[in-house]
């Protein structure tokens, strides 16, 4: 992806929490050569170097069975917060000594998965021989039967990349997205495709996704908030972002150099997702280098915003046993220490008992985020 034109803007992006139910666009068939830009490509590999990496793989499998002996597949702990080290400049990353599991061949439970391991591998060869890109949807229906649900093709070659140590991009696989983008934005795709992300509009990261629109994301966009705070430039990646998404704000971050300021719920989950954008997530460790952006500034919704807009009760919700399991969660993440007035927003929450959705402050009118919150907090630095 290229950006055309200045780039010293100053430009800021929103990042909001809502989920949307949407059907999940098709994404690129197997047939297609040309994949949707996926950002943060400082360190492409060559497809001579993937094809040798999993060559290796294979040339390990046969020579095991070569001495008799059972192939064995292994596995960083990815999902294990015991391998990931924290730092703040980067966020969670895994560490180069973790521990690992064993796929077996030899065992009824995982021989099942050690095949489908071979067989995405084999599809991943052969894309990458042939210059052909496919999303991890397309590649769960070519053997609908044999993968059973979209979520092992997921989770496979997620440990694929992490595995031969190749970003997913390099090993031409791309993942379906559904965030969007609106703002003053214009951009070249790979394959020569201009977007234009105009402040009336709005584009899918990367590809289109028909009709689906957040309820705040869409409300700053009948309100002109585009315009009114020009330049700008909005994104919603549609509760918990999306690799493509991540990446693109990274991209920004990168390329732009601009102010970036996330504006969440109010609540326990919308501060998860923002977590995720600016220090990573624990399963996508392995590639926090191209994914975080700790620069990202908390704008709003903040539990102390209760408090200080006299937000009535009526208006906040009661934090379920739920919530208060995944604010303790937070509050034992290493980058909390970090983070003290973070801190002290999670104690506020948890000592109110109460959480607010960002739509508790049409209380005060339709307009008010648009109108008041942001321009106020953007103009006087309420962000932390």
């Amino acid at each position: 992806m290229t950006f055309p034109g200045e780039t010293n803007w100053s430009l800021f992006t929103l990042l909001d929490k809502h989920r949307l139910s949407l059907r999940e666009a098709a994404g690129v068939p197997l047939g297609s050569r040309h994949g949707p830009f996926v950002a943060s490509q400082s360190c492409e590999i060559s497809s001579t170097d993937v094809l040798r990496a999993i060559e290796n793989v294979i040339e390990d499998v046969i020579t095991s069975l070569s001495r008799n002996e059972a192939p064995v597949l292994i596995l960083n702990n990815r999902s294990n917060w015991g391998n990931i080290q924290f730092t703040d400049s980067v966020g969670l990353q895994m560490t180069s000594n973790c521990t690992t599991r064993k796929i077996r061949s030899d065992c009824p439970k995982s021989a099942p998965k050690f095949a489908l391991f071979l067989k995405i591998l084999s599809i991943i060869y052969k894309m990458v021989q042939t210059n052909i890109y496919a999303t991890k949807r397309d590649i769960f229906y070519t053997d609908t039967a044999h993968f059973g649900n979209q979520r092992v093709v997921d989770d496979i070659t997620n440990d694929i990349s992490c595995m031969l140590k190749i970003p997913r991009r390099s090993l031409h696989i791309l993942s379906t997205s559904k965030g969007c983008i609106a703002g003053n934005l214009s951009y070249v795709e790979e394959d020569g495709t201009k977007v234009n992300c105009t402040c009336s509009t709005t584009v899918a990261v990367p590809s289109n996704v028909e009709g689906m629109r957040n309820a705040t994301f869409q409300r700053l966009l009948d309100d002109n908030f585009c315009s009114k705070m020009s330049p700008c430039i909005i994104i919603t990646g549609k509760g918990v972002p999306d690799v493509n998404t991540r990446l693109l704000v990274r991209k920004l971050w990168d390329t732009c150099h601009v102010p970036i300021f996330a504006l969440m719920d109010g609540d326990p989950h919308g501060i998860e997702i923002m977590c995720i954008y600016k220090y990573g997530s624990v399963s996508m460790s392995f590639e926090a280098h191209r994914l975080t952006v700790p620069a990202i500034r908390w704008l709003g919704l903040l539990p102390s915003d209760f408090d200080r807009l006299s937000i009535p009760k009526t208006a906040l919700i009661p934090l379920t046993k739920q919530d208060q399991s995944k604010l303790d969660s937070l509050n034992a993440r290493p980058y909390i220490a970090y983070q003290s007035t973070w801190k002290k927003e999670l104690d506020i929450m948890a000592t109110c008992k109460m959480k607010a959705e960002i739509q508790a402050l049409t209380y005060f009118s339709s307009d008010y985020l648009s109108r008041v919150y942001l321009p106020n907090k953007l103009q006087f630095g309420g962000w932390i």
